[in-house]
C-alpha cells in the first residue's frame, strides 16, 4: 500500500469531486461502505453534508474512518 494520497473521483448529489486518501484509507473507506450497505459514493455524500466548514472532505472522510474503528 502506497503512504501517498491517491485521488479518486466522486460524486456527491450530483457533482462530481476528488478526494486524495492514502490507500489504507481507500480500502478502509470501502470496507465501511459494504458493511453498511450503501455506494461508496452515498457514503461520502453522508460525511460530507455532516462535516464543518472548515474540515476539507478528505479530513472528514478519514476523521469517519478513525471514528467507526474507534466506536468498534
Amino acid at each position: 500500500m502506497s503512504a501517498r494520497p491517491v485521488k479518486r473521483s466522486l460524486t456527491l448529489r450530483g457533482h462530481r469531486t476528488s478526494v486524495s486518501l492514502e490507500d489504507a484509507f481507500w480500502h478502509a473507506f470501502r470496507e465501511i461502505a459494504v458493511a453498511e450497505g450503501k455506494p461508496l459514493n452515498v457514503l461520502a455524500a453522508e460525511i460530507d453534508e455532516k462535516r464543518g466548514v472548515e474540515a476539507g472532505l478528505a479530513s472528514a472522510i478519514r476523521v469517519y474512518i478513525l471514528q467507526h474503528y474507534k466506536d468498534r
